[in-house]
């Protein structure tokens, strides 16, 4: 178990290397992520998130940091519905996290950022799992202080493929920036988790976001894959 940790540490860090290497002369909108979760005990989740982020059209050279989650008991009903999910605290009605994250830009000062999310899920009708995700972002950059807020609803459901079980997904996000005092930015995810190992997973998805807080508009389209460990 420690090796595996510390294997999943290792390409963290990789990837953190690559992204910052590559990100300021990027500009096909392609973002990789990796993440690793790891159970300190049944409530209590420590986590490590390295990825390049768009914000609000603004490209973020990496964003990196952990999180701790602390979660409420079980229900049955979201255990039947999330029993193929590697992701076993989505049997939790609500998750609470609390995070820090380092977050250097190409050409704009550093942001230090924490990060307070709350997370209810809901188990729906046809083995659907509907979660609704409440992430505020306090970010400090050069003595400015400036928060956003973010709201991203998202439904999904495994399907059988024979033995195999993938979950496709859609989800809706909403974005509020303090300095426009406004819901700046929409989008949308079309993706699938696909399980690949017992402790880890691929999710590739779609995004399309609309940004009304600049002038003129804008739409842009892009394409992600996030790495998923569990432990």
């Amino acid at each position: 178990m420690q090796r595996d940790w510390a294997r999943a540490i290792a390409l963290l860090v990789f990837t953190l290397l690559l992204l910052a290497r590559s990100a300021g002369g990027q500009t096909f909108q392609f973002l990789p992520e990796v993440d690793a979760y790891y159970e300190i005990k049944p409530d209590i989740r420590f986590d490590f998130q390295a990825k390049q982020t768009m914000e609000a059209g603004d490209l973020k050279q990496a964003e990196i940091g952990p999180s701790l989650d602390f979660f409420l008991k079980p229900l049955l009903r979201l255990k039947n519905v999330t029993a193929f999910d590697l992701d076993e605290t989505k049997s939790r009605p609500l998750q609470l996290s609390v995070g820090f994250r380092y977050v250097p830009s190409p050409d704009k000062p550093t942001t230090w950022r924490m990060q307070l999310v709350a997370t209810p899920r809901l188990p729906l009708a046809a083995g659907i799992l509907f979660t609704d995700r409440n992430r505020t972002d306090l970010d400090w950059s050069r003595g400015q202080f400036t928060w956003h807020y973010r709201n991203r609803v998202k439904l999904e459901r495994a399907i059988g493929i024979g033995s195999y079980h993938p979950v496709p997904y859609l989800s809706a996000e909403a974005f509020y920036q303090s300095q426009h005092s406004k819901l700046s930015t929409t989008a949308l995810y079309a993706g699938c988790l696909l399980p690949v190992h017992k402790h880890f997973e691929l999710d590739p998805y779609y995004e399309h976001e609309n940004i009304t807080g600049k002038h003129p508009n804008q739409q842009l389209n892009r394409f992600g894959t996030v790495l998923n460990f569990y432990f």
